[in-house]
């Protein structure tokens, strides 16, 4: 807070410090003054104002050199002194002005004065502060002819700080105050706004320092990147505002032809311009020069904020001078259009705001000259872009793309005028045709389509809602970059946005007709056409534009939707029809057995790569990206009509889904993505709600093309593709389709078992998961409960109190003998009699019919006669079918799994075919074979039981024991070889299978002795864990056996018998030295749910081991219980 408030005090305490100040200039004496004064009041220092400022002139104007440490003190306290105080005379203002601008001069050597940065610092912020403290209108009073010279003295040396000072901050400080003085300051401090005449004055005023500041300005934009990008920003604001001011078509509309002579001297008066026609032509051409070199530099700057106040330069000069600079509209425009889709989102957002705002007010529209130069500009561009896609980069090719769409934004329903001209319709289309040209060398997309045959069949129940969109990008022959081909589509909606959509579709019809070369560009524009009429993704900046109506846009889709599914332009080759044959043929010379062949040894199949491209992958390539294409339009036509394409899905539905079900994989994508659009636009919930809606007529067309089927050899694709989108309501709909399917299989099975086969599996797979078995569970529940009461009575005796008796080993040995007796058959008469007495069955009374059974359900039916068919098809000789018909076989099981009267007759028709799968065929055919064998066993296991142990488990056990020495001598490559895998299977599911078959004693044997080996710790660990998991599931079954044959390898406690009367016994395995067994085995025994009799082993083991394969001649010292007893 200020001590001094009135004028009288502030005197007093200032007139002292003010008479030592003028008799001795010294630095100290005025930072006493600057003290003093920050006690002052500013309505005091206001009265007190010119005296406090005399010895502060008088400093400065004291003739004799000076240090410019005092220099700078005073124009620090002048600065002071303005900043809080008001100048209100015109001539104090000229002569501050003058005696702060001479500081920074030298009179000897006529050029700026080299002094401090510190000096030119406090100077330039003098003369900005002298400036905004000038009262009302008393600054308008300095900007008369008579100031010129002192105001171009000041600016030349501002000039001159701006471009050849190396202190950034002077450089900055410099320019600040430039735009001061040329009234461009944007600070609240700035006097009013100027009106007309005001306006007139000043730009005759300022029109006379129009070359120096724009030449310097240019300079200093077009510098060193490396001055910072505030530099060239303020230089930018100032080169436009001062040219936009000064060349103002409002200005210069009045502006009369003859000069009024101005009351100034001769010399002052050269020194002023006037600006007539002929000084404006003259310096619009000077100028468009320097905007060309701005624009050419600034647009590649790297800093954001200098192309964002680039975009700024062409909007204040093309809506302030576009009759002056009329020549420079071009490059203007051109660097506005290619900032519109510039990197950086706050560019963009001003481009795009521009060019809404030269839509509104019309500037390209109402301006006949600027229209002209679009067009032309436009063409030309057109005609070189070729040319340009050859031999640009990609970030060169993606700003020429991004001038020639904002080309576009800019002419709008002007557009027409250059497509109506035949010659510019046809070198733009042709431009597009061929930067759009795709690379179709490459052969993985062929490729793909043999490792994913069946990606729609992975799930189901989730392939309505699966992202198909994430399809492979597509590679171009001119351009690597994606957002190259973003700037392509944009074009092509523009087009199809403002253009004449008739002319334009019926033009790239012709060149889609034209050659194959141009087939997939022209479908690619055609679809982008029709997208921008739809305004799916367009920004509607014209108002004029005509709209294409929703009858017009159905018309032409149909048009353009029966040419891609014309049969010559939607069934290409996409495949080479004997690559089937080939794999077979390949699978056959791999020199792969089956594992229970005796093979020591699987080698894995070397596939013969191509050695060159030729022009038959290339030919497929292309195929496969036009059906891709096409596919992707007819969604695109779909999100164009909405719930208009219903009309349309009598004619787009049925192809769509045969591409679903194609067997390569980028088209089948493309065609459940399109399918997913279509659902989308016309109002459907999900691919399932679609397919259901429509299912009528498509199983309608599937019927009558089934009875040509040489002539649709796609028909099942269709049905294969519905029951994996649908649910069970479409069973009633497609039964009598099924049949047919089964009936044409019956006459076409040598030649179209494949795709058959394919359909039937996706049938029965639907069914599965439309009508689960849900007492299945409950079965194999029942089964496991069974399994544990059975453990839990044998191993029921084995809790025993540590006091043993001779009474309680009696009655266990008795009741054991009694259980032998029963399992070996020696039973008694007597027990017979008791067993048949048994209660009759009771019948039901409301059965009425008893002998009649009920009708079959659909699902049983069908799957009952697919299972028939496959009982045939499992001895076909291509291996590919086989596999296919396996796993046909697998689903029919699990769906016939209720109905045993129907699955058991079958199995039994199936057996023999099966056996030959699993014992020999190729190993691929082993592992499929082996699954359905297990299903087969948790189904029907009593049923089972003889003939798997008659007829497969030996061959089983067999190559299990051949097999290990194998696997144990092989390295970690191994375990992807067949061999191995096979292996693998075999052991996972030989434990399910004895545990759910219910094998005997000597078939557990078997298996035990089989997978005695791989419990070795020299097995993969994955074999090992295979075969823990096999005993794991014996233990279930036979736990004391298991137990006994555990502890044969490895017993890692000795047993001491619970009484003295009984004898010792010694296990194989009680040597006390860890083997190679040793880690499984005791893993092992922690699982065993306990046992049997751990106390008693001394004398009842060798009992309980009696007829083990492993176990017989176990127990050292043993003798008969039974004369025990």
């Amino acid at each position: 807070m200020a001590v001094f408030d009135t004028p009288e005090e502030a005197f007093g305490a200032l007139r002292p410090v003010c008479v030592q100040l003028t008799k001795a200039q010294t630095v100290e004496n005025v930072e006493h003054l600057q003290t003093r004064l920050q006690r002052v009041s500013d309505s005091a220092l206001q009265e007190l104002q010119q005296y406090v400022l005399f010895p502060l002139r008088f400093t400065l104007k004291t003739p004799g050199p000076k240090r410019e440490r005092l220099i700078q003190s005073v124009v620090e306290c002048l600065t002071f002194i303005l900043s809080s105080t008001c100048v209100r005379e015109q001539e104090l203002l000229q002569e501050l002005f003058s005696e702060l601008s001479a500081c920074l001069y030298s009179p000897s050597s006529q050029k700026p004065a080299a002094v401090s940065e510190e000096l030119k610092l406090a100077v330039i912020q003098g003369l900005s502060t002298l400036m905004h403290s000038a009262y009302g209108d008393i600054i308008l009073t300095f900007y008369e002819p008579s100031i010129l010279p002192r105001l171009g003295f000041a600016v030349s040396l501002l000039l001159g700080l701006a471009e050849q000072e190396k202190s950034k901050q002077v450089k900055i400080a410099a320019l600040n105050c430039l735009q001061v003085l040329l009234f461009q300051c944007e600070c609240q401090d700035h006097p009013r706004s100027l009106d007309e005449l005001e306006q007139k004055q000043l730009g005759d005023l300022f029109a006379s320092f129009l070359p120096g500041i724009s030449t310097t300005m240019t300079r200093v934009i077009t510098g060193d990147f490396k001055q910072g990008h505030s530099i060239v920003v303020s230089s930018l604001k100032i080169f436009y505002k001062t040219v936009g001011f000064i060349m103002a078509d409002e200005q210069l509309r009045a502006i009369p032809k003859v000069q009024a002579k101005p009351a100034v001297e001769h010399r002052v008066a050269e020194l002023m311009v006037h600006r007539e026609a002929d000084w404006v032509k003259s310096t619009g051409e000077k100028l468009t020069i320097l905007i060309k070199k701005i624009i050419e530099c600034v647009s590649a700057h790297p800093h954001w904020k200098v192309r964002l106040e680039l975009a700024e330069l062409v909007e204040a000069l093309l809506l302030k001078c576009s009759q002056s600079l009329v020549e420079s509209a071009g490059p203007l425009l051109k660097a506005l259009v290619g900032l519109a889709n510039d990197e950086s989102p706050e560019v963009q957002a001003q481009c795009n705001k521009v060019l809404r705002c030269f839509a509104e007010r019309k500037v390209v529209m109402g301006n006949r000259a600027f229209a002209d130069i679009l067009s032309e500009s436009l063409h030309s561009l057109a005609t070189s872009l070729p040319r340009l896609m050859n031999s640009q980069d990609d970030q060169g090719k993606f700003s020429t793309l991004s001038l020639f769409l904002g080309y576009l934004k800019l002419l709008g329903p002007k557009v027409n005028f250059v497509l109506n001209s035949g010659a510019h319709l046809q070198r733009l289309s042709k431009a597009l045709i061929q930067v759009l040209e795709l690379d179709v060398t490459d052969i993985k997309i062929v490729e793909e389509r043999r490792w994913h045959p069946d990606d729609l069949s992975a799930s189901p129940k989730t392939s309505a809602t699966q992202p198909w969109n994430q399809i492979q990008r597509r590679y171009f022959r001119f351009f690597t970059d994606e957002r190259v081909f973003l700037l392509l589509r944009q074009v092509c909606q523009l087009l199809g946005y403002y253009g004449n959509l008739y002319l334009l579709v019926d033009h790239f019809m012709e060149l889609y007709h034209e050659s194959v070369v141009y087939r997939k560009q022209a479908a690619m524009v055609l679809n982008e056409l029709v997208a921008g009429a739809a305004g799916l993704e367009g920004e509607d900046l014209h108002e004029e534009r005509v709209e294409t109506s929703k009858e017009e846009l159905r018309e032409i889709v149909t048009s353009v939707l029966e040419e891609y599914t014309s049969q010559e332009n939607w069934y290409l080759v996409t495949c080479i029809e004997a690559e089937e044959m080939e794999e077979e043929r390949m699978l056959k010379e791999s020199g792969l057995q089956a594992i229970t062949s005796g093979a020591h040894a699987c080698q894995v199949p070397s596939f013969p790569a191509f050695s060159k491209p030729s022009p038959t992958i290339c030919s497929m390539n292309s195929n496969i990206w036009q059906i891709c294409i096409q596919l992707e339009g007819i969604g695109q036509f779909a999100r164009a009509l909405g719930k208009d394409f219903r009309l349309l899905l009598m004619s787009a539905l049925y192809p769509v889904l045969e591409k679903a079900g194609d067997q390569t994989l980028l088209i089948s994508q493309a065609a459940t993505s399109t399918m997913v659009e279509i659902g989308q636009a016309c109002g459907y919930d999900s691919l399932r709600h679609l397919i259901n809606q429509n299912s009528d007529y498509l199983v309608n067309g599937i019927s009558l093309n089934l009875r040509h089927l040489a002539l649709h050899p796609h028909t099942t694709k269709v049905l294969e593709v519905m029951l994996r989108n649908s649910d069970a309501s479409l069973l009633p709909l497609v039964a009598d389709v099924v049949q047919d399917i089964l009936s044409t299989l019956d006459q076409f099975y040598d030649k179209r078992a494949a795709s058959f086969v394919s359909v039937l599996h996706a049938l029965l797979a639907a069914l599965a998961q439309w009508f689960p078995d849900t007492g299945s569970p409950g079965q194999s529940q029942e089964r496991r409960s069974g399994a544990e009461e059975r453990g839990h009575l044998h191993t029921a005796p084995a809790v025993v109190e540590s006091s043993t008796t001779a009474e309680d080993i009696e009655r266990f040995l008795l009741d054991y003998l009694k259980e032998k007796d029963v399992a070996d058959g020696n039973v008694s008469d007597l027990d017979n009699d008791e067993e048949d007495q048994s209660a009759p069955p009771k019948v039901d009374e409301n059965d009425s019919r008893p002998d009649v059974e009920p009708p079959l359900p659909v699902q049983i039916q069908i799957a009952t006669d697919v299972m028939e068919r496959c009982i045939h098809l499992l001895s076909d000789k291509n291996l590919k079918i086989r596999l296919k018909v396996l796993d046909v076989l697998d689903l029919c099981v699990l769906v016939l799994q209720p109905h045993k009267n129907q699955l058991l007759p079958l199995a039994h028709r199936t057996w023999p075919s099966l056996v030959h799968r699993l014992t020999n065929d190729d190993p691929l055919a082993v592992l499929r074979a082996f699954k359905v064998l297990r299903t087969l066993g948790g189904s029907c296991g009593d049923f089972l039981r003889s003939r798997f142990c008659k007829d497969v488990l030996p061959k089983l056990a067999g190559s299990l024991v051949t097999q290990a020495p194998v696997s144990a001598r092989a390295g970690p490559v191994y375990s992807h070889t067949l061999a191995f895998k096979l292996q693998l299977a075999v052991l996972q599911g030989l434990g399910p299978l004895c545990e759910r078959l219910d094998l005997g004693e000597g078939d557990l044997n078997k298996v035990a002795d089989a997978c005695l080996i791989y419990l070795s710790a020299k097995q993969p660990m994955k074999l090992q864990e295979a075969a823990r998991s096999v005993f794991l599931h014996l233990m279930k079954v036979d736990p004391d056996s298991t137990w006994f044959l555990l502890n044969e390898l490895y017993c890692p406690v000795p047993f001491t018998p619970p009484h003295c009367s009984l004898h010792p016994v010694q296990l194989w395995g009680a040597t006390g030295q860890p083997n190679v067994y040793t880690a499984n085995v005791l893993h092992l025994l922690q699982e065993l749910p306990g046992p049997l009799l751990p106390r008693y082993c001394g004398w009842a083991g060798p009992a309980l081991a009696e007829g083990s394969g492993s176990c017989r001649e176990g127990c050292k010292g043993g003798v008969d219980n039974r004369s025990m007893l």
